[in-house]
C-alpha cells in the first residue's frame, strides 16, 4: 500500500463515520446521533456515558448538563465547553476540578468564582441568580 492509497483510504473512511447518526447502547434518548451508552439525553450528539443531558456535544461521562461541548466527567454545568471534573459551572471554558464558577476560563480546583474572581458563598449565588435573568439561563 502507497502512502497515497492509504492517505484516499483513511480519508474515505474518515468520511463515512461522519455520516453515521446511529446510536450504540443507549436508553430514551431522544434526537441525539452517534452517542453510545447514554441515557435520557436530548438533542445531543457524539456523547459516550452520559445522563439527562441537553443539547450537548462531545463529551463523555457527564450528567445533568446543558449546551456544553467536550467535557469530561461534570455535572449540572450550562453553556461551558472543555471543562473536566466540575459541577455547577456555567459558560466556563478549560476549568478543571471546579464546582460553582460563573464565566470562568481554565480556572482549576476553585469554588465560587465570577469571571475568574473569587467570592463568598451568599455574594456568588446572589449575583449568579441576577446574571441568569439577565442572561435568560436556568437557575437553581
Amino acid at each position: 500500500m502507497t502512502r497515497s492509497e492509504f492517505e484516499a483510504s483513511f480519508k474515505a473512511l474518515v468520511q463515512s463515520q461522519g455520516r453515521l447518526a446511529t446510536n450504540v447502547g443507549c436508553h430514551a434518548c431522544e434526537a441525539c446521533e452517534r452517542c453510545t451508552d447514554s441515557t435520557f439525553c436530548v438533542d445531543s450528539k457524539n456523547l459516550a456515558r452520559c445522563q439527562f443531558c441537553r443539547s450537548c456535544v462531545d463529551c463523555t461521562d457527564c450528567s445533568q448538563c446543558q449546551r456544553c461541548t467536550s467535557c469530561l466527567h461534570c455535572t449540572q454545568c450550562i453553556e461551558s465547553e472543555r471543562c473536566s471534573g466540575s459541577a455547577y459551572l456555567v459558560r466556563c471554558v478549560a476549568s478543571t476540578g471546579c464546582t460553582y464558577c460563573f464565566g470562568c476560563v481554565g480556572l482549576v480546583k476553585r469554588d465560587f468564582h465570577i469571571l475568574n474572581e473569587p467570592y463568598d458563598r451568599a455574594a456568588y449565588f446572589e449575583i449568579v441568580k441576577s446574571l441568569c435573568r439577565e442572561l435568560r439561563l436556568p437557575f437553581g
